[in-house]
């Protein structure tokens, strides 16, 4: 076992894990972050993306102790104060989703995007999500959606 410290979703925690337990497991099954979802255990599907520290990671293609101080941010740490974040807003908006197996990952990636970038063009919004599979095909609404939470985002941040 070993022990490991992270913040997730704002909160520190500290706790013991098998040295070859993954982020995906810790996450779900530890912490009951079912938001994190894991579908091919391969890291080529995106379901269980989250933040690490700042950037995307695919959860299942880490081991819990390499998280060992970082932020972790799930899609339940997304809204705050009981208000969505304007990404799962738009989603709701703009039918971002069918099944909403792939959405998690999907919303945790285009947010890394959006902080980063405000402005994006479809193509930017494209280059970001690739490697995310929607096995519903419904590309056109997540762009859509994306799309909107830009939008959503500039207005809340009075750009």
């Amino acid at each position: 076992m070993v022990k490991i410290t992270c913040k997730v979703n704002g909160r520190n925690r500290t706790l013991e894990v098998d040295a070859t337990e993954r982020l995906s497991d810790m996450l779900r099954e530890r912490l009951g972050l079912t938001g994190v979802k894991v579908s091919c255990n391969e890291g080529e599907c995106g379901a269980c993306t989250v933040i690490l520290d700042g950037k995307p990671a695919a959860s299942c293609m880490m081991l819990a102790c390499q998280a060992d101080g970082s932020q972790i941010i799930t899609i339940e740490g997304l809204a705050q104060h009981g208000k969505l974040h304007p990404l799962q807003q738009a989603f709701i908006d703009e039918q971002g989703f069918q099944c909403g197996f792939c959405t998690p990952g999907i919303i945790m990636s285009a947010k890394v995007l959006l902080d980063n970038n405000p402005y994006p063009t479809p193509e930017e919004v494209s280059a970001a999500l690739n490697g995310h599979i929607c096995r519903c095909g419904n590309y056109t609404a997540i762009m859509r959606a994306v799309l909107k939470a830009a939008e959503l985002m500039r207005e809340e941040e009075g750009r």
